[in-house]
């Protein structure tokens, strides 16, 4: 247990028979525990909601105020970034957001970190990437040319900033998912190191003599361990932040393709 990483260990939950899927292979439908975190996560989500906007009035109460002020503060996000077409991405980068928003939350007390598998963060990055291409396509048709055609630039340069335009494009699921991926693992393998010092300073200091003083080394391991945990409640919120504002940005990108540079 004093292991750092043992915390990101996937268990099953409940075992569920397998299928076979044609040119996939085995396909394993058991409930793991990062299944578990997910659909908690979800069912916060829509408890948020459903308890916020239960009782609508013209005079809102204190939940209604909160339930509002989240859907302002993303609306504003969305217009903010993409413009007011952007309205029809709304309900998916809200839900984006809150559902990043409770996963690292949840991974903040006793629930597994969801957002700490790489495999969580790059189907949420892949996703969206997906819904960028896919509008891109249907919008602009062979227009998404100009994606990887800055304007202004000259013709013979293109030949070396088309390629890189390309590969900046394609990395952009990677990015999404490793930042999220790096962030939240990082930060609880650190406090994890932060609150094993504590256990093994104070064992230490236990045997008495001049190792008493190893009390001082673990009442600061302490002190970092409740640092760290300030620190990564702010950087459960950056991060959903983060990931729903870069989501928002590369959606301009195909909604005011014309405007590209």
């Amino acid at each position: 247990m004093a292991d750092p990483m043992h915390q990101f260990e996937i268990h099953k939950v409940v075992d569920l028979p397998s299928f076979t899927l044609p040119g996939v292979g085995a396909i394993d439908m058991s409930i793991t525990n990062s299944t578990v975190a997910m659909l908690a996560a979800a069912t916060l989500v829509i408890l948020f909601f459903a308890v916020t906007t239960a009782k609508a009035a013209v005079v809102p109460g204190r939940l209604q105020v909160i339930g509002e002020g989240m859907f302002s503060y993303i609306d504003d996000l969305v217009t903010g970034i993409i413009g007011h077409e952007g309205r029809k991405f709304f309900p998916y980068i809200l839900t984006l957001f809150m559902f990043i928003l409770m996963m690292n939350m949840l991974g903040m007390f006793l629930v597994f970190t969801a957002t700490s598998q790489l495999a969580v963060t790059a189907s949420l990055a892949v996703m969206t990437m997906l819904i960028v291409i896919i509008y891109g396509v249907l919008r602009n048709g062979a227009n998404m040319y100009k994606l990887f055609v800055p304007s202004g630039i000259p013709w013979y340069m293109l030949i070396l900033v088309t390629p890189i335009e390309i590969l900046s494009f394609l990395l952009r699921p990677v990015t999404l998912a490793l930042r999220l991926f790096g962030n939240m693992l990082g930060g609880h393998v650190a406090m994890k190191v932060f609150a094993g010092f504590i256990i093994s300073l104070g064992a230490l200091a236990a045997t008495g003599g001049v190792a008493s003083l190893a009390y001082v080394a673990a009442a600061l391991s302490l002190g970092g361990v409740v640092a760290l945990t300030a620190l990564e409640f702010l950087v459960a919120f950056l991060q959903a932040f983060v990931f729903a504002v870069l989501a928002c940005v590369y959606l301009n990108d195909v909604v005011n393709l014309g405007h590209h540079h």
